[in-house]
């Protein structure tokens, strides 16, 4: 198994999981390989230290050694950071929410007004229809979601 460092052209930078080099530059040409926050192809791999495990090696450095030392690193880590961040919060939305589709204005009011059972949904709405919900003092939120999104999760 090869652990591969990868970037969309948008930067958004994840981890691929591939059999070996051939395997990544099959689904590579063949653009089956997407980015998990904005479903781009357009991908790069990123240079990547080799992972050894080695019998005898020293004791691990610990975490709160460890310095860094080129700047754009101080970048990226907090990036990272906030897209997994932003990553898990989608996925608990999705685990506890039921998709209602496009009838998502129509659900909301009868949740709101007591003719079905309090529980969380999402689906899709115009901006009319959000703004006419909140008009009416029903709580809703945007969240885009890329498409690679809402099929399933990685």
């Amino acid at each position: 198994m090869k652990v591969l460092d990868l970037r969309c052209d948008l930067d958004h930078r994840f981890e691929g999981w591939f059999g070996g080099d051939a395997d990544y530059e099959s689904q590579h040409e063949r653009s089956l390989i997407a980015c998990p926050l904005c479903n781009s192809t357009a991908i790069t791999r990123l240079p990547s230290a080799p992972r050894l495990n080695v019998s005898g090696a020293r004791e691990p450095v610990s975490q709160t050694a460890v310095v860094t030392t080129h700047a754009s690193q101080d970048v990226v880590e907090p990036i990272q950071a906030a897209q997994a961040a932003w990553l898990r919060a989608v996925r608990h939305m999705m685990v506890n929410t039921v998709d209602v589709g496009p009838r998502f204005a129509e659900e909301a009011r009868r949740i709101h007004y007591g003719e079905k059972a309090q529980r969380g949904i999402r689906g899709q709405a115009t901006r009319e229809e959000a703004e006419a919900l909140r008009d009416e003092g029903i709580e809703v939120m945007s969240v885009p979601l890329p498409a690679g999104l809402t099929d399933g999760l990685q």
